[in-house]
């Protein structure tokens, strides 16, 4: 194997997995979206913190969005968070406590409401298939960089560079389903806000989670791109190769 394509695989495989630990953190976290309350709007107890609980557990949308945004609240794929503040007994210090809800499988599949809390209204099918886009297309990418990965090896076995062929589409297409979630993420958040628009004195922003998915997409595809340009060039030269022996 010629030096540049041994080189080019081995580049791409560093890539692809840095590309697989930044997404799989991405998605084991709550730090997608911040909200960042002043301190007037941030006194909450430890009774508005069960009913926070209890309301995202009833799927009350309204009712533990306005929590998020009166709590310092944190979005995550598969978790929510909220910041309660407790006063200790021995002194007057307020210290902050986080409060997690992790959303399991069936509350992904939920209906989205175009008044979010209300029922009686109608569905809002765009809200309901993002939020349902931007978990589901991240495990996409991971399972398609896992298939892609036992593509490789068994091109590896096999002593052959045309395997990484195909290697290299599913990077691509892993780093297209991982723009789509950071996309639909994005949106979901921005039409939430639109419909349920946060208090003066709420802030949000993106956090750490959301640039590590943000920052895998691009890896996956920059991986994608060095695995198929060496299986691609290296048949062209095994051609050339075949050609001149013959002549």
């Amino acid at each position: 194997m010629d030096n540049r394509f041994a080189t080019a695989l081995v580049i791409g495989s560093v890539l692809s997995l840095l590309s697989v630990i930044y997404l799989s953190a991405a998605v084991g976290t709550v730090s997608w979206y911040h909200y960042f309350t002043s301190p007037v709007l941030a006194n909450v107890s430890e009774t508005a913190a069960n009913e926070f609980l209890n309301e995202l557990e009833k799927a009350n949308e309204k009712a533990y969005t306005d929590a998020l945004y009166h709590c310092n609240g944190s979005l995550g794929l598969w978790q929510q968070c909220i910041s309660v503040s407790s006063q200790h007994y021995e002194s007057d210090d307020l210290s902050s406590d986080l409060r997690c809800v992790s959303l399991s499988f069936s509350d992904q599949f939920l209906e989205k409401y175009s008044q979010p809390g209300n029922h009686n209204t109608e569905i809002d099918l765009i809200r309901t298939y993002l939020w349902r886009c931007q978990f589901l297309l991240p495990l996409v990418a991971l399972g398609l960089i896992f298939f892609g990965a036992i593509v490789g090896l068994a091109g590896c076995v096999c002593r052959s560079l045309y395997p990484a062929l195909g290697t290299g589409a599913l990077h691509l297409l892993a780093g297209v389903c991982t723009l789509g979630a950071v996309v639909c993420f994005s949106s979901g958040v921005y039409m939430l806000q639109r419909s349920l628009p946060p208090p003066s004195g709420v802030r949000g922003e993106y956090g750490w989670s959301f640039c590590l998915a943000c920052v895998s997409s691009p890896l996956q595809v920059m991986a994608g791109a060095l695995f198929i340009w060496a299986s691609r060039a290296s048949r062209k030269e095994y051609s050339l190769m075949k050609a001149y022996r013959v002549a």
